[in-house]
């Protein structure tokens, strides 16, 4: 990425050296004719300003641009790391076409070749809060976007029992519990089941750990790790922990202060260790504290501004 269209006079200076730990700074340009080849998702000169015109106007993100390049057979996942309030939440539901986030103010955001109408099924969301139905069983959680889709019972529960068990639950004790029976950990992993049996080529996760016990998180982070590479889709990954985008993400994309721009992006090298094992490592820590110093530059920053 280009610092010219990135960086502003106001954001701290960025650490100039390519290789951190286990990250690559990129510093080439991220404009959508500078990637070769089909694209997932690009975002052109995105701004979202909410109440525009009013008093009480507010801008999320300004003159976002990324493009992220198809990966057959393969997929990646992009988390996305900044200071509270710099519009990280905003992005994903741009690219989910969910209002009132949905449309950009300018801008365009383009996915898989068309220009983002709405939401569609090659787009799957988790959410932080715990979505599932509290009147439907797991099973017919899991199921549910395939009832909507008009398939079969028995075709969808052949399939649904089997992501129940794919995300490391058990059809013989859990299939027939409802929300209010399962842990945290547990309804989450019925959520991640509702999205990925419905075949998307994006998901997009917005916290979905985050109120979750530390041991916990992490066995969600390796069970996410193997069923991303299972079903080969690009994964946008909003977390406030470094640590957890570190290890998931094969990008991650830090955003400035209010209003959010891209400030920084870095290739990280792919999780081939549990979370617990690998986040003890030096060069994972040391791609931690590159991370943190820069993001807590921005939110002293952003302190200092409102005293």
């Amino acid at each position: 990425m280009s610092e010219s269209t990135n960086l502003t006079p106001d954001t701290p200076a960025v650490d100039t050296a390519e290789n951190v730990g286990l990250g690559h700074v990129l510093q080439h340009d991220q404009e959508p004719e500078s990637v070769p080849g089909k694209h997932v998702v690009e975002f052109q000169e995105v701004t979202k300003t909410y109440n525009a015109g009013k008093r009480n106007a507010f801008t999320a993100i300004q003159n976002v641009s990324f493009t992220v390049k198809d990966l057959p057979n393969k997929g990646e996942c992009i988390c996305i790391l900044g200071p509270s309030g710099c519009g990280k939440s905003t992005i994903l539901r741009l690219i989910a076409g969910l209002e009132p986030q949905h449309p950009p103010t300018t801008g365009k955001i383009v996915v898989l070749e068309e220009q983002v109408t709405g939401p569609a099924a090659d787009r799957g969301m988790v959410f932080q809060d715990y979505t599932s139905f509290d009147h439907r069983s797991v099973l017919d959680n899991v199921c549910f976007g395939l009832e909507c889709l008009g398939m079969p019972r028995q075709e969808r529960y052949e399939l649904g029992r089997d992501w129940i068990e794919r995300v490391g639950l058990s059809v013989a004790n859990d299939d027939s519990k409802y929300p209010h029976e399962l842990s945290g950990g547990m309804r989450q992993r019925v959520a991640i089941a509702r999205t990925l049996i419905l075949s998307p080529r994006i998901i997009l996760m917005d916290e979905p750990f985050g109120a979750l016990d530390p041991h916990t998180r992490f066995n969600m982070q390796d069970l996410l790790v193997s069923l991303w590479r299972e079903v080969e889709a690009t994964v946008f990954f909003v977390t406030h922990s470094i640590e957890e985008a570190v290890y998931l993400g094969d990008r991650v994309y830090i955003l400035s202060n209010s209003p959010g721009r891209l400030l920084e992006e870095m290739e990280v090298e792919p999780p081939d260790r549990p979370a617990q094992e690998m986040q003890r490592e030096s060069r994972f820590q040391e791609t931690v504290y590159h991370i943190r110093d820069l993001i807590s530059a921005l939110e002293a920053k952003n302190e200092n501004h409102h005293k």
